[in-house]
């Protein structure tokens, strides 16, 4: 699985896990490809939803219109009203340039594990360093202290990347 096949997975996963019908997804997914030719729309574009259908900013979709108006992508591209509908989706960064999503907080916004297919080849990491290495420090018995210095991040990081790597933090 590539990059952009693992965010369009997580993408549908974000959306179904709040609760978006699978026939809006898919509905969306053809949408896109027929009138945007998106081989990965999820991971390429920005959507919103209000927990039924999947909108993306009309601006995203023609960047000449100065809009806060909304395709309703799911209706076949029907327009919305941006002021009546809420982004949950912020598991993602996406670049303005390339119009994709660039990194995933994979543990949530709350947490600073990220994974950048840029960084370390998409592993999730920390500061560009990947989880993994700071479990296999822990686990071969350094500190938190000792992780620290060596690496140069805060206790805070460190214990994200732990926790992301299902490592019991309790004393």
């Amino acid at each position: 699985m590539n990059y952009l096949e693992l965010v369009e997975t997580a993408v549908v996963a974000v959306f179904r896990g709040i609760g978006v019908p699978l026939r809006s997804i898919r509905s969306t997914r053809e949408y896109m490809a027929q009138n945007f030719q998106s081989e990965f729309p999820f991971a390429e574009y920005r959507f919103k939803t209000d927990g039924f259908h999947l909108l993306m900013n009309l601006v995203d979709a023609v960047p000449r219109l100065r809009t806060d108006d909304l395709i309703v992508a799911d209706r076949g591209g029907q327009l919305g009203w941006a002021s009546m509908m809420e982004d949950r989706l912020l598991q993602f960064d996406y670049d303005r340039e390339y119009e994709i999503a660039l990194m995933w907080h994979v543990a949530g916004r709350e947490s600073r594990v990220l994974i950048d297919p840029r960084i370390e080849f998409g592993a999730p990491m920390v500061r560009g360093i990947p989880t993994w290495t700071l479990k296999g420090r822990w686990k071969a018995g350094e500190s938190i202290e000792d992780i620290q210095d060596d690496f140069g991040l805060d206790r805070g990081e460190i214990e994200d990347a732990l926790r992301f790597e299902n490592v019991s933090l309790a004393a």
